[in-house]
Order: C-alpha cells, then sequence, then structure tokens
C-alpha cells in the first residue's frame, strides 16, 4: 500500500513538473541551449522547493509514505541539486563564461537580476552543512536554513530575468511555491518553540513542587 502511495505521489510531481516543462516549451523553443537552461532551473526550483516544504511535514511525511522522512526529503533535495546545478553550468558552456558563477555586485539591482549566482552558494553551503551536522550538532541547522535565503533569491531572480515568468501561470505557481516555502518555515520554527516550552514544563512543576 506505501508503494502505491509513493508511485502516486511521485507520479502527480512528475505530471507538475511535466505541465510546467510543457509550457516553457510552447512559449520559447527555437534555442535548444535557452530551452534546457529555462527546464533545468524551473524543474530545480520545483524539487528544492518541494523538498524545503517537507521540512515542516516530518511527522506527516513519515506517516504517509511509512518510511523515514530523510528519504523521501532527500530524493527530491538532490533532484533540486542537480538541475538547478546544470542551470548556470548549461549557460556557462552555451556562452563559454564562467562568470555565470559569480555574485554581480555592480548594484543592489544587478545583484538581484542575477540572484542565481548566489542562491548557488548558499544551496551548497546548505548542503555542505548537512553533509557535517554531525561534527557541527548545534550549528548546521542555522546553515541549512540558508536553502530559504537562496529560494529567496532565486524566485526574485525568476521574476526579474525569468521568460517564463510572462506566462501569469507560471508566475503564479512559482511565486506560490516560495510563499508556501514561507509557511513552511514559520511552521517549522512555531513546531520547535513549542518543543522547547514542552520540555520547560516538567522542570518548573518540579520547583514548584520544591
Amino acid at each position: 500500500m506505501s508503494l502505491r502511495k509513493e508511485l502516486a505521489f511521485f507520479g502527480v510531481i512528475l505530471l507538475f513538473g511535466s505541465a510546467v516543462s510543457i509550457t516553457a516549451y510552447t512559449l520559447e523553443s527555437s534555442n535548444p541551449w535557452n530551452l534546457a537552461v529555462r527546464l533545468f532551473a524551473l524543474n530545480g526550483f520545483i524539487a528544492l522547493s518541494i523538498a524545503t516544504i517537507m521540512a515542516a511535514l516530518l511527522k506527516e511525511i513519515t506517516l504517509f509514505f511509512k518510511k523515514p522522512f530523510t528519504r523521501i526529503h532527500h530524493y527530491f533535495a538532490a533532484a533540486g541539486l542537480v538541475l538547478i546545478t546544470l542551470h548556470p553550468i548549461t549557460l556557462a558552456i552555451r556562452f563559454l563564461n564562467p562568470a555565470v558563477f559569480v555574485p554581480n555586485l555592480n548594484s543592489l539591482y544587478d545583484f538581484l537580476y542575477f540572484g542565481g549566482r548566489p542562491a548557488l552558494i548558499l544551496i551548497f553551503v546548505a548542503f555542505v552543512a548537512v553533509l557535517l551536522r554531525r561534527k557541527m550538532l548545534r550549528y548546521w541547522r542555522w546553515f541549512h536554513a540558508l536553502m530559504y535565503v537562496a529560494l529567496f533569491f532565486g524566485v526574485v531572480h525568476a521574476n526579474l530575468s525569468g521568460t517564463d515568468f510572462e506566462n501569469p501561470a507560471i508566475l503564479v505557481v512559482f511565486n506560490g511555491l516560495f510563499v508556501a516555502a514561507l509557511a513552511a518555515f514559520a511552521l517549522k520554527r512555531w513546531q520547535f518553540y513549542r518543543l522547547k516550552t514542552q520540555s520547560k514544563k516538567p522542570q518548573n512543576i518540579n520547583q514548584k513542587s520544591a
């Protein structure tokens, strides 16, 4: 039964990504390099957004799939990391220009217009933080939370420079994904707050009884 749920869930995500990709193809498909760059960015953002949103639904994801949360979470995180990295790599190959990886500091507008560059750096910082979590028990979550900042830079970059965002459906869907990621962040902070307050209650009761 859990396998059916898993297949159905991933099937829905694949259909969603395919619908976005087809929409992007209908907007401009004459240049295969441009199409590849755009599809890598769009689908990479989808995967990373889903992985980020899942972080606030740890219990629900585990119960639904009957599998460890990290396994499902890492599926999307890994796919997003690969796709979003292929986005600038394809761009660099096309223009033979490695500067596409370097943040533009000419002005605030240029920095945000090319916001995908700092976003990629932050994504890898967040990824490395997970790998080093056992050595950074107290701080790795702070570095991993940079993923939310990366998504912010990514969506701003897409709104300012992405040709696909001229389509109202893509504009609404991707900005909606970012809003959902922010809501997941707020929910996660609330969950941590509740756990802290609940863990302090027994101590307060013991102090009063003493």
